[in-house]
C-alpha cells in the first residue's frame, strides 16, 4: 500500500527512548554493580523483544476488519420552540423527525467515541446566502449573523435544510473539520475517522416564503470544498483514493483483491467520502478518471472502477446485502435508526441488524446514554460494548483480533456531557 506507517514508527521510537531513559535512571539510583548489570540486561531484553500487542495488531489488522459507531447529521440541532410551532404547522410529521440533537463535533469524537461524522454541505461562494432563514424571521428572531457572523462570510456551510432546519453545532464546513483535526492532533493513535459528505443544492420540501436558492455543486465548487479540506489537513493526514489504489488499475480492484491498508498505516488519519450517488458522482469524477488526484471516495455502485466506500442506509431493506458487500472488500456505512422513529419506540431491530451486518460504520442519532431518555423516555442507544470507539468487525476480523487493542485509549465518557 502507498500509505506509510509514519505514526507507528514514531511510537516505536518513543517507546525505545523511554526504555533507554528507564535504564539510565535505574543505574544512577543504585550503586551496586550487580543491580546495574541486572537492570541493564532486563532493559536490553525489553527493547529487543517482539512488538507490543498493539503494534502486532497494527501490522496484521486491516481497515476493513474493524467496526465503529458514527452519527447521522452530526451537526444537527433542533429549532427553538417558536420555530418548531411554525414548522409543525407546515408538516407535523416532518417536523417531528427534526428534533434530534448532537453535541459539538469535538465532543463526539473525544467523549462519545464517534469515529464517523456526517456533514450536509451547501455552496456559499459570496457569503450570506443562508444567514437569514425564513422560519427564523417568521418567529421574530434576529438574523443568524448576530450570533454566527461566519454565516456572512464566503465558504461552505453546514446545515440540514435552508430556511427551516438550519441550526448547526458548526455552521461552516471548516469549523466542523477543524474540531476533528484538533482532536486528531492530540490523539494520534485513534483509528481513522470517516467524514461523509452529503451535497445539498435542492429546493425545500416545505412551502416557506423567500426561500434561499442553493448554488449548484458543479466541479468548480467541489474543487473549492477540497481546498477547504486542505486548509485544515495536511495531505499526509488523509486517506485518499490514490493511497488505496496503489499500483492497481482501479480502486475497486485494489480493495477487492489486496484489500485496504493496515490499521497501523492509517492510525491518526481522516478519510472523506460522499453519500450522494449520481449526478454528483460523475461531476466529481470529471477530469479525474478513477478518482485520480481526488481527496474523497465516491458512493459508486459495485462494479464501477471507483467503487470502494458504499452507503447502504437501511440494513433491513435487503437482508444480507451489506454482509455480501463487506465480504467482497468494500467499506460500508449504514444507519441504525431513522430520525426519532426507533428511539421513540425503543425498537432495536434495525440497530442490531446494522451491527451484525459487518458494516464498518453504524450511524445513529443516539450515540450516548440518556439521549433517548431525555427526548422520548426510552433507553435506546447505539454503542459498542464498554463504549469502545471501535471493535473487531463481526464479519471480516480474524480470530486473533482483540477489541481492547484496536484503539489504545477509550473515550473519556459516554454520557454525552462533554
Amino acid at each position: 500500500m502507498a500509505i506509510g506507517a509514519k505514526l507507528s514508527t514514531v511510537k516505536r521510537l518513543l517507546a525505545a527512548g523511554l526504555s533507554l531513559a528507564l535504564v539510565l535512571t535505574a543505574c544512577s539510583d543504585d550503586g551496586s554493580d550487580d543491580a546495574s548489570t541486572s537492570t541493564t540486561s532486563a532493559s536490553a531484553e525489553s527493547t529487543t523483544s517482539a512488538p507490543t500487542a498493539t503494534e502486532s495488531l497494527d501490522d496484521d489488522l486491516r481497515l476493513n476488519e474493524i467496526q465503529a459507531i458514527g452519527t447521522h447529521n452530526s451537526f444537527h440541532q433542533p429549532l427553538e420552540a417558536g420555530e418548531m410551532v411554525l414548522l409543525s404547522d407546515l408538516d407535523e410529521q416532518q417536523a417531528a423527525q427534526r428534533t434530534y440533537r448532537h453535541q459539538p463535533i469535538g465532543v463526539q469524537v473525544a467523549d462519545q467515541g464517534i469515529r464517523q461524522i456526517e456533514l450536509d454541505v451547501f455552496v456559499d461562494n459570496e457569503g450570506g446566502l443562508y444567514a437569514s432563514p425564513s422560519l427564523r424571521r417568521q418567529a421574530g428572531l434576529p438574523d443568524l449573523v448576530e450570533t454566527h457572523p461566519e454565516m456572512a462570510e464566503p465558504g461552505t456551510k453546514v446545515l440540514h435544510e435552508q430556511d427551516v432546519d438550519y441550526r448547526s453545532v458548526c455552521p461552516t464546513f471548516v469549523q466542523c473539520i477543524t474540531e476533528i483535526a484538533e482532536w486528531s492532533d492530540a490523539n494520534p493513535d485513534h483509528v481513522p475517522v470517516a467524514v461523509f459528505i452529503q451535497y445539498k443544492d435542492g429546493p425545500l420540501i416545505f412551502p416557506v416564503d423567500d426561500q434561499a436558492v442553493p448554488e449548484k455543486w458543479v466541479p468548480e465548487n467541489m474543487a473549492k470544498l477540497e481546498a477547504e479540506i486542505l486548509s485544515v489537513f495536511e495531505p499526509d493526514d488523509l486517506i485518499t483514493p490514490d493511497d488505496v489504489r496503489g499500483d492497481h488499475a482501479t480502486l475497486e480492484e485494489a480493495v477487492t483483491t489486496d484489500g485496504w491498508p493496515t490499521l497501523g498505516e492509517t492510525r491518526g488519519r481522516v478519510m472523506f467520502a460522499t453519500v450522494n450517488g449520481e449526478p454528483y458522482r460523475s461531476l466529481y469524477l470529471e477530469d479525474h478518471e478513477g478518482l485520480a488526484g481526488r481527496l474523497m471516495f465516491t458512493n459508486a455502485e459495485p462494479g464501477q472502477p471507483d467503487a470502494a466506500v458504499l452507503s447502504v442506509d437501511d440494513p433491513l431493506a435487503e437482508p444480507g446485502r451489506i454482509t455480501e458487500l463487506v465480504e467482497q472488500g468494500y467499506l460500508v456505512r449504514t444507519r441504525a435508526d431513522s430520525p426519532n422513529e426507533h428511539a421513540r419506540t425503543d425498537d432495536t431491530s434495525r440497530r442490531d441488524a446494522a451491527l451484525a451486518s459487518g458494516a464498518h460504520w453504524v450511524s445513529t442519532d443516539y450515540p450516548a446514554q440518556g439521549m433517548a431518555e431525555a427526548d422520548h423516555g426510552t433507553d435506546y442507544v447505539v454503542q459498542l460494548v464498554d463504549g469502545l470507539p471501535a471493535r473487531c468487525n463481526p464479519v471480516t476480523a480474524p480470530s486473533t483480533c482483540d477489541d481492547d487493542r484496536i484503539e489504545p485509549t477509550p473515550p473519556a465518557s459516554t454520557d454525552g456531557s462533554g
